[in-house]
């Protein structure tokens, strides 16, 4: 945290009850497992799980606690509140509060932590950058990461997502941005928003949590993009794009290299550099310009942000490439899924040479037209010239359906036909994609584990 506090300055800001003396902190935790001497300990209540559970296990740990159930038997200071998920937001915003360098919140249906990513590697070239790790990224892991900060931190970039309306308003009331993004909208979650249109309104939220010195950041290429503009008013805008050259900052002649990543022109008025992504796929450009926007934003030099851009790594998960062996490349990006970012990832796979192999699982959260964007994806990788498509899941049978592949009934059938398929030893691409929940990473550990020669 930027500086101690006391459970009394919680307490006058907003409200609640403080039992026994009051008491200073310097550190939030809400996981009593992994608790340092003297934190403060919030008790969250979840689906599965009550911090107010282990209250009596770490008394002797914490410097206090924060419940909306106190335990009066145990002499400590206990902030008693009605809601300890919002009470950790308000701890949050007390230490952003102190905060004076520049916060920039990023949010999007994809690419929001490739973004993240990037902006931290521009920025950490000349200042000191504290970020979202991970996916800390909703109503408890933005005050988290707020909550992590410290004194030394000359940038903040936040990552910011959402399964709903009114969630992104929330984190921004919280996070008070400097510099806003919404990279882009999707089909992914629709079942929480109604519709693309319940999307773009949610992920705009962003842009009316800035403050009247604040700067959104704007993709020209998105069809919501003049209406954003219209209602930001007197906030600074700055506009991005890789199909409009009339953006503050855009790609210009985008060329394809081999093994799927890119060299594009960076340009910003009368300046222009080239520069080779070190990613893979024409969305890794698209997010690399956003975060360009954004660190222009901030001050950041062309030259630095060209730097930055070209020193990104790779975020697990995410067309991360393996060689498994002298004939087999394992693509694994299956950190999330949705339409698009599906179809992004079957434009890296198509530019692969030799076979090219589509593992599928199941993307969640698409309401009512998750039927019709599975039929969507198996007939898009047939047009872009994937060979072999094998899936798992109920809604991946219906992609299988429409290329012509196969369908297993379970992840080890489908691991077994796969490991098969390799052992055939012909030059062969395979992509392995799929929502979370379809844990698809299990099968990317098991085939990156087995002697395949």
């Amino acid at each position: 945290m930027i500086s101690e506090f006391r459970l009394t300055d919680a307490a006058l800001a907003f409200g609640g009850t403080l039992l026994n003396p009051d008491c200073e902190y310097s550190q939030v935790s809400i996981n009593s497992r992994n608790l340092a001497d003297g934190d403060l300990f919030v008790a969250i209540k979840g689906e599965r799980f009550d911090g107010h559970d282990f209250l009596s296990d770490i008394a002797l740990k914490v410097s206090g606690l924060v419940v909306s159930c106190p335990d009066k038997n145990l002499p400590i200071t206990q902030w008693v509140v009605e809601d300890t998920t919002k009470a950790l937001g308000q701890l949050a915003r007390m230490n952003r509060d102190r905060f004076d360098g520049q916060l920039i919140a990023v949010t999007g249906s994809s690419g929001k932590t490739s973004v993240k990513e990037m902006i931290t590697s521009i920025h950490s070239q000349s200042v000191k950058v504290h970020a979202t790790k991970g996916n800390l990224n909703n109503h408890i892991g933005v005050p988290l990461t707020l909550l992590s900060m410290d004194a030394d931190a000359d940038i903040a970039v936040i990552e910011m997502g959402a399964s709903g309306a009114g969630e992104i308003a929330y984190l921004c009331s919280i996070a008070k941005p400097d510099i806003t993004l919404v990279n882009n909208i999707q089909h992914a979650h629709i079942e929480g928003f109604g519709s693309i249109e319940g999307v773009a309104s949610a992920k705009s939220e962003i842009y009316s949590g800035l403050g009247a010195n604040g700067t959104a950041v704007v993709n020209l290429d998105l069809s919501w993009s003049q209406q954003w503009l219209n209602t930001l008013g007197d906030n600074r805008c700055l506009t991005f794009s890789t199909e409009h050259q009339n953006a503050d900052i855009y790609a210009h002649n985008i060329e394809a290299l081999v093994g799927g990543c890119y060299r594009f022109e960076l340009c910003s008025g009368d300046q222009k550099l080239t520069l080779e992504l070190p990613m893979p796929g024409l969305h890794s450009v698209k997010n690399a310009v956003a975060a360009a926007a954004c660190a222009l934003a901030s001050g950041v030099s062309l030259e630095q942000i060209a730097q930055g851009l070209m020193a990104v790594k790779p975020v697990s998960g995410r067309l991360n490439s393996y060689q498994l062996s002298k004939d087999t490349t394992l693509i694994d990006d299956t950190y999330n899924a949705n339409p698009d970012s599906f179809k992004a990832a079957i434009d890296v796979l198509s530019a692969s040479a030799g076979r090219r192999v589509l593992v599928m699982g199941d993307m969640a959260e698409l309401g009512e037209e998750a039927m019709q964007m599975h039929e969507e994806i198996g007939r898009y990788a047939q047009e872009k010239g994937v060979d072999i498509l094998h899936s798992v899941g109920l809604l991946s049978a219906i992609a299988a359906n429409e290329f012509g592949g196969t369908h297993h009934q379970d992840k080890h059938q489908l691991i077994s036909a796969i490991t098969d398929l390799l052992a055939e030893k012909i030059k062969t691409t395979v992509l392995i994609k799929g929502s979370r929940s379809s844990g698809m990473d299990e099968v990317v550990k098991t085939l990156s584990n087995k002697e395949i020669s």
